[in-house]
């Protein structure tokens, strides 16, 4: 890595060829995010883009991950667990600190703290093990129509505009990095409550490299993306709700099989609890095969403001 005059820092990499224009698109902006500057034999810098309150809890488990990776040689990642500490401050640098918890012969721990202005924002602890082969099963997924069949984020815009509140209808009128197709749209409109669940397909917006480390970051970037929803939909809520606080507390992920975040994947998603200012959910990431890659659960605050 290399520093730029305003201290950030700069890949001394050129993208991979073909890989979208990093300055032209948010995917390629993403992607450089993913870059961490090493500042340290096993410490990281990141950064989030200076937008906004707080840094988007996906970012900050991606970049862990990253991390952690970039630590371990020969296995890998299989399982993360992760705690939010304190909102992370967009607009300044944040630092990766990597300890080799342990390596044994099969597996490997290691665990990150993320810090910003002296003080630790978040922790995660993941597992790496060596390839091995043995019992398979998996649950299916759900039936649910192709993605290609259900309507775009923009035809959602076009069709719902005026039943959408002001910051939604940024939300859905922005390029983004994470193409989402609902299988129920009507579920985010529905205010009596009751959804038992919430569907969605996600994929990069474009091409990612074949490096398996970005698709399992991108994969951790997305898994944040709908999670407090598929809680808050049971009392027919949404994150963007007026008169609600509602952060991430705890995250974890575990990484079943092989995938690609640009391809496909349905994010089968459940809420059996809520209580106490805190909603539950879990998911399964399936690939269009029916393979379930990836599983997901999380705690999130969900705590109505006073007037």
């Amino acid at each position: 890595m290399t520093e730029r005059a305003d201290g950030r820092g700069a890949s001394a990499q050129a993208p991979e060829p073909g890989l979208l224009d990093a300055a032209a698109t948010p995917l390629g902006a993403l992607l450089r995010l993913f870059d961490l500057a090493r500042v340290g034999e096993d410490s990281f810098r990141g950064f989030a883009p200076p937008a906004g309150r707080r840094i988007y809890g996906g970012l900050v488990i991606a970049q862990a991950l990253v991390a952690a990776q970039r630590c371990v040689e020969g296995r890998e990642p299989h399982s993360l667990h992760a705690y939010f500490l304190l909102p992370g401050d967009p607009y300044a640098p944040i630092l990766y600190d990597v300890e080799r918890l342990r390596d044994g012969g099969s597996f490997s721990t290691r665990r990150v703290v993320a810090k910003q202005h002296g003080r630790a924002i978040f922790t995660l602890a993941a597992s790496f093990q060596i390839a091995e082969a043995g019992l398979e099963h998996m649950a299916p997924p759900p039936a649910v129509p192709a993605p290609e069949t259900l309507p775009s984020e923009a035809e959602l815009l076009a069709r719902h505009a005026e039943r959408l509140s002001e910051p939604v209808r940024r939300f859905l009128a922005s390029e983004r990095p994470i193409e989402t197709r609902p299988v129920d749209p009507e579920g985010y409109f529905r205010r009596e409550g009751g959804a038992s669940g919430l569907n969605v397909w996600l994929r990069a917006s474009g091409r990612l490299p074949d490096d398996p480390g970005v698709h399992r970051a991108m994969l951790a970037y997305m898994s944040d993306l709908t999670l407090l929803d598929t809680a808050l939909m049971r009392h027919g809520r949404i994150v963007m709700d007026p008169g609600l606080q509602v952060a991430s507390l705890d995250h974890a992920l575990w990484l079943h099989r092989p995938f690609r975040a640009d391809e496909w994947l349905l994010y089968a998603q459940e809420s059996p609890n809520a209580g106490g200012g805190r909603g539950l959910a879990r998911g399964g990431f399936y690939a269009r095969d029916g393979r379930l890659v990836a599983s997901s659960v999380q705690e999130g605050l969900m705590r109505p403001l006073k007037p």
